[in-house]
């Protein structure tokens, strides 16, 4: 990397770290993206060079959170022996992140933007991808282990239902407590692995 090089990409780096501290404070649709020049001390123009757009920007800090998010959990998931540990450790990790997140809240927002460009919307349908692929290779691992019988189309189904399941508790968890959520979390993951009928 020459200095030219470099050079820019400090300057992306600046622009990045900035531009979190301000949609954490101000929000995602109230932050105009001079209130993003104004913070990282660069031109509108040189934003927009390196990120194309407000939700370039937003969509890049939430595709770095993602990939913290796996390296985290890689480093975790050898603590939980079975399929069965991993689901509930999954679901402990995402509460305590979730909720001691600075993200968390201007993530929600951005994501229920209905407003977000179609090519934004695309990158963002990617990460979802990303996440129901994740269950789809967590499920297998049940398969593999001998927890449960799945075809292939199953697993795909029962990913999209699990990420389902954990967006729209990461929605109803907002204005619990931490042990609230956790119990939330905890139970659901009891419903999906076991369903809520009586068991002989």
């Amino acid at each position: 990397m020459n200095k030219k090089q470099q050079a820019s990409e400090l300057t992306r780096r600046r622009i990045v770290e900035s531009a979190r501290h301000v949609f954490i404070q101000k929000g995602y649709a109230a932050t105009s993206i001079e209130d993003l020049a104004a913070a990282t001390g660069s031109s509108k123009g040189n934003i927009y060079y390196h990120f194309k757009s407000k939700e370039g920007l937003m969509l890049f800090l939430l595709q770095e959170w993602e990939r913290e998010w796996e390296e985290q959990w890689s480093e975790l998931e050898p603590l939980y022996a079975t399929f069965t540990d991993k689901m509930y450790g999954i679901a402990d990790y995402l509460v305590k992140n979730g909720f001691n997140h600075p993200l968390t809240k201007v993530a929600n927002e951005f994501y229920s933007n209905k407003w977000v460009k179609d090519d934004i919307q695309e990158q963002i349908s990617q990460i979802m991808l990303a996440r129901v692929k994740f269950n789809e290779i967590l499920l297998q691992e049940g398969v593999n282990q001998g927890d449960f019988v799945l075809g292939p189309d199953e697993i795909n189904i029962l990913a999209i239902i699990f990420e389902g399941l954990l967006n729209g508790l990461g929605e109803m968890t907002q204005n619990t407590n931490l042990d609230q959520a956790l119990k939330i979390y905890k139970k659901s993951i009891d419903v999906f692995l076991y369903g809520i009928a009586k068991r002989s």
